[in-house]
């Protein structure tokens, strides 16, 4: 190696070996598993304010309450990789449980009774593919920028699934639904002992979201579509020139959230047994919130299931231990507010020292 090599890389590696004296806690930022201690610490700092946070029934409730925002954040994770933003998928939710909900209630549905169980999932799966190829198209084929074109699509389809439910039904929600549909969020538990305690889960709500998990993983690490995500994120102009169908890939990640959001809707009306027209409209930050803390960048071309399954945990462990504590709604909002920030800025940073700025 010559001297003048070795006076190059020197001066090359001093940005990095700076960045690393001045910032020596990133590494344990960047770690994969950062979350998971995190939520583990947590768990323990809170044990002694929460005793009963490592009992059987709050497991099974954790568990529960994990599952349909699971699905959700995996959905918006394949959308923040390609440096894009759902914020219509609440409306998702409460779109197809209305729809879902006027097929098969009882109550003069257009397939009243079980027999219209199939056909009302499916309308509502539907109802998820439409509104995440409408945001996918306006943001490929019009160019339109995903932030104000999934706004507009979540003031839109909110309003809809009002005025869809008061054309079917006088009240504020369509209830009345076949217990087949019911029994998907409860009809069948598990009851696991643990010594003097059993942990009781939901069986079909856990095997559908682990089962959207592990296909989201399949997906973003063991297929041309993931490395397309990926790359189309790191950098549109480059992924193109490489042969990336940048607008495909865009437009398959939305329509990806979109099915989320509709899987998410199936759970979330089969647990409160009746469609409403305001279902999930408080979920939007922590579905975003769930990823950002779990690693997922908001720059994209950053993010694994994983991580998002650890920010779902963390985020909902959170939630519990404050509802558990007696915090009011307005202090859980500040709390959950002040960690997405935390974690937005820790993204901010890490994206600095990746970039070596």
């Amino acid at each position: 190696m010559t001297e003048a090599n070795s006076r190059v890389e020197v001066v090359a590696a001093t940005p990095a070996k700076r960045a690393a004296r001045a910032w020596p806690w990133l590494r344990a930022i960047r770690s994969e598993h950062f979350t998971l201690l995190l939520c583990a610490a947590y768990a323990l700092a809170a044990w002694p304010l929460v005793p009963v946070l490592f009992s059987a029934e709050v497991a099974g409730d954790l568990v529960a309450n994990m599952m349909p925002l699971m699905v959700l954040a995996v959905g918006q994770t394949f959308v923040l990789i390609v440096a894009g933003i759902d914020l219509s998928v609440t409306s998702v939710i409460a779109l197809a449980a209305v729809v879902g909900a006027s097929i098969m209630t009882n109550s003069g549905g257009y397939i009243p009774g079980n027999a219209g169980v199939p056909v009302a999932i499916l309308a509502m799966l539907a109802v998820g593919a439409a509104v995440g190829l409408l945001n996918g198209l306006s943001v490929t084929a019009l160019n339109m920028p995903a932030f104000l074109v999934t706004l507009a699509t979540r003031m839109f389809f909110s309003g809809f699934a009002i005025w869809y439910t008061t054309f079917h039904t006088t009240s504020s929600s369509i209830s009345d639904l076949p217990g087949a549909f019911n029994e998907i969020a409860g009809g069948f538990v598990a009851r696991i002992p643990l010594g003097r305690s059993t942990l009781s889960l939901p069986v079909l709500p856990v095997i559908c979201a682990v089962a959207v998990t592990i296909l989201a993983h399949v997906i973003l690490s063991r297929s041309r579509l993931g490395r397309d995500l990926y790359a189309v994120g790191a950098n549109r102009s480059a992924a193109r020139v490489s042969g990336v169908d940048v607008e495909r890939t865009i437009l398959l990640a939305f329509l990806i959230s979109g099915l989320s959001g509709a899987i998410a809707g199936i759970l979330l009306s089969s647990r409160l047994q009746t469609g409403t027209p305001i279902l999930g409209e408080n979920m939007l930050l922590d579905i975003i919130g769930a990823a950002v803390i779990g690693g997922t960048s908001l720059f994209g071309g950053r993010g694994k299931i994983s991580w998002t399954v650890a920010g779902v945990l963390f985020l909902v462990l959170l939630d519990m231990t404050l509802r558990l504590r007696g915090a009011s709604l307005f202090v859980i909002y500040i709390m959950k507010g002040g960690v997405i920030l935390i974690a937005a800025a820790l993204d901010v940073l890490r994206n600095r020292s990746r970039i070596g700025r």
